[in-house]
């Protein structure tokens, strides 16, 4: 079986920063982290960091997790991207 040049780049498992950016409101963070973990089996308190845009209208959540693999991340990025309120998933 020949690996995907993508799946060589990354050596998992490894840290890895999932930066997600929406409009501001109280449970953004919240529900950003709740998406996480359903793929995540354990998320330190310390993983989570966000920051308000300097108009206050927008957020960026950064989320570093202990990423497993590759499928894990995509299936990660999909669930977020497919939520109303996520405007961008990095």
């Amino acid at each position: 079986m020949k690996k995907s040049d993508q799946d060589t780049i990354m050596k998992f498992p490894c840290q890895f920063p999932i930066k997600v950016m929406g409009t501001a409101s109280d449970d953004f963070d919240t529900m950003v982290v709740e998406i996480i973990k359903k793929h995540v089996s354990r998320l330190p308190k310390d993983a989570v960091k966000s920051r308000l845009s300097q108009e206050g209208n927008y957020v960026a959540v950064t989320v570093t997790i202990e990423a497993e693999s590759r499928q894990q991340l995509d299936n990660i990025y999909l669930d977020l991207t497919e939520h109303k309120k996520v405007l961008m998933a990095l």
